[in-house]
């Protein structure tokens, strides 16, 4: 992605900030416009807790694609407790058993056509409907650069062409062991038991932060 200069500017003025003030800049831009996303993956909670130091009632957008074991949903729920989260889930059109049945088993890692068509409609439709109806400015994201190739290409700051957004990722320099020392410090909840249908890897992009995932929301209606 090529960074406009003021946008260059901003992302190395950020870096010397800590995630907590990264958000207050963030959430000053857009005053009662911002969102944070999660899916209450490994780590999320520290964006959570973050952001909801700054912002107590600030919304979390959380696709629930019908696909969470049963631990990511009792994590979402002792965090939405702890952390008071305002909690805004949007569900696909489909549900699980209704997908299964026009297409099967969850594709195979190696089915990249079923993983994009899955993607689209249960992950990205109800994404694009959550943001279309909250309309955040701002959009704060738990991205960290370590998380895959695709997103080392990335920066704190980046606009988003999907949404129409600006992204902020407080935590993109971060790595897991400056994510588990936060956890620690703060005694929050973390969850290993995650698993994300529409990636089958880690190293796969879903469509979220990639430029083809409207398109395939589009194709797929």
């Amino acid at each position: 992605m090529s960074l406009s200069l003021s946008l260059a500017d901003e992302n190395r003025h950020l870096r010397t900030l800590s995630p907590q003030d990264i958000i207050r800049w963030a959430l000053a831009k857009a005053p009662g416009r911002a969102v944070v996303s999660t899916n209450f993956r490994p780590y999320e909670a520290a964006i959570l807790h973050l952001a909801t130091q700054v912002q107590p009632d600030i919304p979390v957008l959380w696709v629930d694609h019908g696909y969470n074991r049963p631990a990511t949903y009792r994590h979402a729920e002792e965090l939405r407790k702890r952390l008071g989260l305002h909690i805004h889930p949007y569900l696909p059109l489909k549900t699980a058993a209704h997908y299964e049945a026009l297409h099967g088993d969850l594709p195979a890692p190696h089915d990249e056509e079923g993983l994009k068509r899955f993607s689209a409609e249960m992950k990205l439709e109800p994404f694009q409907r959550g943001m279309r109806e909250l309309a955040p400015r701002v959009w704060i994201t738990a991205l960290r650069k370590v998380q895959n190739p695709n997103r080392a290409e990335l920066d704190i700051l980046s606009e988003d062409v999907n949404f129409g957004t600006l992204k902020v990722s407080p935590l993109f320099y971060w790595s897991d062991a400056d994510a588990e020392a936060y956890l620690s410090a703060h005694q929050l909840p973390n969850e290993w038991d995650y698993f994300d249908p529409a990636k089958a890897d880690e190293k796969r992009e879903c469509g979220l932060h990639a430029a083809w995932g409207a398109k395939a929301v589009a194709a797929a209606r």
